[in-house]
């Protein structure tokens, strides 16, 4: 397809907020990187290695830790790069692939905790017919839906984002997203604001309404059952509910501030705010993961006490 826009080229302004300790800014989100990576890589291949984790559960946790690398690839490669550059210029297309990204990123982890929900509700309400309701092919459609669902649902409306022409070329975030983009179009965006805003119900509310109704069913069964198997649901679900009040923060920060006019609120917290969902989940799930589920914790440390058996050894 043709370009047709005025502009080659946006400048993401919030990063002129730090340019006075850029080098610091650039030292902690390079870390933030790694760590992110890192731990997420070690979830993943501890799962894929380790059959005893062949579990629902465990597939969960590392569809998960995928999406966080996914979605930590898509943001900070582009900070730490523009966090040393004194333009703060994204092109076009690059922007346009960070939007897509990113929503995806969101969507996915929001579906894969929904799911995650019905496996607890499935788990504690029916443990005699587990398997049967999460076979392998009923979770393996999940996954898919997962990643597929949100990729359909948002590139639908994104096209009608790609097909603008734009005036504007001042963003003020430190990343591309779809609305502030939308905000620079030469033409009225109020039908597009309004598409948007359903896309939005389509990408949110039937994935909150499954986790409500998860925990509204455990719940109920937590009332009438004894101390002990009280105490086994709350270990089995903390995770879990840690995860998704985590990622459900972040989210809220993000569409209000995207929404909403946050110019009483400092340049400095709204970059917070803004970076919130992008960083803190993939790095905070799978330490909430690894300490909180005794399984992953005594594989942690199976592999670290085979790395220090390795090393002196050499």
């Amino acid at each position: 397809m043709e370009n047709r826009s005025v502009v080659a080229a946006f400048i993401l302004m919030a990063y002129s907020e730090l340019e006075d300790h850029r080098y610091v800014y650039f030292t902690g989100f390079l870390l933030l990187f790694i760590l992110m990576v890192f731990t997420n890589l070690i979830l993943i291949i501890l799962i894929y290695n380790e059959t005893s984790l062949h579990e629902p559960m465990y597939f969960l946790m590392c569809n998960l830790a995928v999406n966080g690398i996914y979605g930590t690839i898509s943001l900070l490669p582009s900070v730490l790069g523009n966090l040393m550059s004194h333009t703060y210029e994204i092109y076009l297309t690059a922007c346009f692939l960070q939007v897509f990204c990113i929503h995806t990123y969101g969507s996915v982890e929001f579906n894969t905790l929904a799911v995650m929900g019905y496996d607890r509700y499935v788990a504690i309400c029916h443990p005699l017919h587990y398997h049967q309701l999460m076979s392998q092919r009923k979770f393996c459609t999940l996954i898919a839906l997962s990643w597929i669902y949100p990729c359909i649902v948002f590139g639908l409306y994104f096209i009608l984002t790609v097909q603008y022409t734009f005036c504007g070329r001042i963003i003020e975030k430190v990343y591309c997203v779809n609305f502030e983009l939308v905000k620079l179009s030469c033409f009225d965006i109020s039908f597009h604001s309004k598409v948007g805003f359903f896309v939005m119900i389509l990408l949110i509310v039937p994935q909150l309404l499954m986790i409500l109704f998860s925990y509204a069913q455990i719940l109920r069964i937590c009332l009438s059952a004894s101390k002990e198997s009280q105490a086994k649901a709350i270990q089995t679900c903390t995770p879990h509910l840690l995860a998704v009040i985590n990622y459900t923060v972040g989210c809220f920060f993000e569409i209000i501030s995207t929404r909403f006019n946050m110019s009483h609120v400092p340049h400095k917290a709204r970059i917070f705010l803004a970076l919130y969902f992008l960083i803190f989940p993939p790095v905070l799930n799978s330490v909430i993961y690894g300490i909180s589920i005794q399984a992953i914790r005594v594989q942690v440390f199976k592999l670290f006490i085979t790395c220090k058996n390795k090393l002196f050894t050499l």
